[in-house]
């Protein structure tokens, strides 16, 4: 189960407006226990995905050569992420999740969604259709590395 605050999804959906027609990406910092994660605070990134990305992940999904994009895909730089890790450890936070946007999209997670995944984490995707936030819905990977949707619990923080 995921515990959030109105406050998180206001600005997970804003920045996925924000960025429409391309898929916004974040991370999302907080506390993790063996069954509920509490999230602390949605860390807004830019989506690093560029051409070169496409030849370095080739191999996640080659059914689609040449039609990536940021309207597609999404991607975290390596330093940011490390940053943020580093930033999170000296608060006492972890990076318990992800989220990016799926445009013109469900929120459903995709095969290259899941082939980039990490176990415990929480991935929030929003459905952003014609530039207009309509769902949200936060994943899991179950030990057989398929995605299971994941509780979100509104909480007052």
């Amino acid at each position: 189960m995921l515990n959030l605050s109105s406050h998180h999804l206001q600005t997970i959906q804003a920045h996925a407006e924000s960025t429409y027609p391309e898929e916004c990406c974040g991370l999302l910092l907080g506390h993790l226990s063996s069954d509920t994660k509490m999230l602390i605070e949605v860390l807004p990134t830019e989506n690093s995905w560029d051409g070169e990305m496409v030849d370095v992940l080739q191999v996640v999904d080659d059914s689609s050569e040449g039609k990536f994009s940021k309207r597609n895909r999404f991607s975290i730089a390596p330093q940011v992420m490390l940053k943020a890790q580093k930033n999170a450890r000296d608060r006492n936070l972890n990076i318990i999740g992800i989220y990016h946007s799926h445009t013109d999209h469900p929120a459903i997670p995709s095969e290259f969604d899941r082939a980039i995944a990490w176990m415990e984490y929480s991935y929030i995707i929003v459905s952003v259709r014609q530039g207009s936030a309509c769902d949200l819905k936060s994943w899991t990977l179950d030990d057989n590395h398929q995605f299971q949707p994941e509780e979100i619990l509104t909480v007052s923080l």
